[in-house]
C-alpha cells in the first residue's frame, strides 16, 4: 500500500508525521515500512543516515527519489507484498510529475496548522489533489496545536476542510518532536500521537489495504 503526505506549505510536518507513522508501523504494529523522501530537504534521508552512524540500521528503508524518478520505482513499490510505502512529497503543487504520485494512491494524510498561511496551503492542496484523484481518501490532521487556538477558529477550519476530507484529532505542540529518529519515538509521546497513529492505522490504513 502506498500512503502519500502532503502539503503545499513545507513546515507543516510532513517529514515529522512521516517518521511518527514509520516508527509506529514498525514498532506497534509489526508492518513492513519502506520510505520514500521526496521532499526537497531530504530530511528523512539525513537522519536515517545519522541514524546508521549512531544506532545502525533503522528498522525500515529509507529511500531518497524524485518525482521525475517515480515512474521507474512505482513498479517496485507496487511488489512489496504485504509493506507500507510512506512517500514524503515535496512542498509544491505546481509540477506535473506530482500526477502519476498522487494517482498511486488510496490515502493521503495532510498535516497543517491553524494558521491562515497554513490553512490556505492546506486547501489549494487538497483542491488539486481532488481534480487529479478523485477516489482516493484524504485525512487532515491538525499539527503543532497551540493553547491560543480560538475554538471558533479551529471549527470554521475544520468545516472547510471536512468538504475535501477528514479532519483527525489534533497533535498538540510539543518540544519533544524535535528528538524523533528513524529508530525512535520518545515514550514521553506515545499519549499524544498513538490515538491518531491508531486511528490512522485501524481505520484507514487496514481498511484500504
Amino acid at each position: 500500500m502506498i500512503i502519500l503526505l502532503g502539503n503545499q506549505k513545507g513546515g507543516a510536518g510532513k517529514s515529522t508525521l512521516c517518521l511518527l507513522l514509520a516508527n509506529y508501523l514498525t514498532q506497534r504494529r509489526q508492518r513492513h515500512v519502506i520510505v520514500v523522501d521526496m521532499d526537497y530537504q531530504q530530511s528523512l534521508m539525513s537522519k536515517a543516515e545519522k541514524a546508521k552512524i549512531l544506532s545502525g540500521d533503522p528498522p525500515y528503508e529509507v529511500l531518497p527519489a524524485s518525482l521525475s524518478q517515480f515512474a521507474s520505482i512505482k513498479p517496485v513499490l507496487e511488489k512489496s507484498g504485504d509493506r507500507v510505502v510512506l512517500i514524503d512529497l515535496p512542498g509544491l503543487i505546481n509540477d506535473n510529475g506530482l500526477i502519476p504520485v498522487f494517482n498511486s494512491t488510496r490515502l493521503v494524510l495532510s498535516p497543517f496548522s491553524y494558521d491562515a498561511f497554513s490553512v490556505d496551503s492546506t486547501v489549494l492542496f487538497a483542491m488539486v489533489f481532488r481534480k487529479i484523484n478523485p477516489k482516493a481518501q484524504l485525512l487532515f490532521i491538525p499539527n503543532r496545536i497551540k493553547n491560543t487556538v480560538k475554538y471558533e477558529t479551529r471549527t470554521e477550519v475544520d468545516r472547510v476542510l471536512s468538504k475535501f476530507g477528514h479532519v483527525c484529532p489534533g497533535i498538540s505542540d510539543r518540544i519533544d518532536f524535535q528528538r524523533i529518529s528513524t529508530v525512535n519515538t520518545p515514550e514521553i509521546l506515545y499519549p499524544v500521537v498513538n490515538p491518531i497513529l491508531d486511528l490512522i492505522y485501524e481505520s484507514y490504513i487496514l481498511k484500504y489495504e
